[in-house]
């Protein structure tokens, strides 16, 4: 008996370093949604951290593989991970270990992040985003399963019309945001059936070219990304209010909206807001819930 306290004693405390693992991660890599999270129940925190610290290891995958094959096999692992989480080698991992308890405490949708590492084998390769439908799917895998299992953390509940939206609004302004990263390493996501009706291609984008052009192609996004982040808004502000919380990122991709749309924004160059600005608009927006 004295045996078993003490395993599972061990055990504890390696999950919740495992924990802690994470919101180090996610403060250092994905400080916005860290931020975010400064306003959820202290008590759903960690799950928060390990639900954006999985999201983290995914989509660095192709920042730190020097060629797609060791990204492919990255990317099994974690497919295999989610189907057997009691393997060794996914409890030594600190990100996996703490994510995948998350997953079965609050009985995440497995095949939602499936979804993800599936739709993120995209980043591997240097292929263009051939039309908008195919942007739209990726941005809606890749981020509205956040905000779905964000606010079934939060209230047990998956709000999947708020989600939906939500997701494809921030990652839009996320992938805009980044276009100077993505054309640096031979990336297009803007689609490539917009560019040709503007009269520019992919290999314009990833040459660094500030045209009218572009840019016009870069305003559309915009709008797309700013109708999907009104709908996210009118429904997030619907369902109760412990869910809301997870959807307080929308927050912060209005101000990089609104910072992209201002005159003498230049696409090539990242759009950096201050983050006490961030802060405070995150502030505001949780006394609106």
């Amino acid at each position: 008996m004295m045996a078993a306290q003490g395993g599972e004693g061990s055990r504890a405390a390696s999950l919740a370093q495992h924990y802690d693992y994470c919101n180090t991660l996610v403060h250092a890599h994905d400080r916005d949604r860290w931020l975010a999270t400064l306003f959820a129940p202290a008590e759903t925190r960690p799950h928060l951290h390990a639900l954006y610290a999985f999201n983290v290891e995914i989509a660095r995958i192709r920042d730190v593989v020097s060629d797609p094959m060791p990204g492919e096999i990255r990317m099994q692992w974690w497919t295999d991970a989610l189907e057997d989480a009691a393997r060794g080698d996914v409890r030594a991992h600190p990100v996996a270990d703490a994510f995948l308890d998350t997953v079965a405490k609050h009985e995440l949708l497995r095949t939602d992040f499936a979804a993800l590492i599936e739709a993120r084998r995209f980043d591997l390769y240097d292929d263009p985003m051939p039309d908008m439908p195919a942007l739209i799917a990726y941005c809606d895998a890749t981020s509205s399963c956040l905000f779905r299992a964000a606010a079934q953390i939060l209230s047990g509940e998956r709000a999947e019309k708020a989600a939906h939206a939500a997701g494809i609004a921030y990652a839009l302004t996320g992938l805009i945001r980044a276009l100077p990263a993505h054309a640096s390493r031979g990336q297009c996501f803007v689609p490539v059936n917009l560019l040709a009706r503007l009269g520019t291609s992919p290999a314009d984008v990833i040459s660094g070219q500030d045209t009218s052009t572009i840019r016009a192609a870069l305003a559309e996004l915009r709008t797309i990304a700013r109708n999907h982040l009104m709908q996210a808004e009118a429904l997030a502000a619907s369902v109760p209010k412990a869910r809301r919380p997870a959807f307080l990122p929308l927050a912060i991709a209005a101000v990089y909206l609104h910072a992209m749309e201002r005159s003498g924004y230049n696409p090539f160059a990242v759009a950096e807001v201050s983050q006490w600005r961030r802060q405070w608009h995150l502030w505001r927006a949780s006394r609106r819930t």
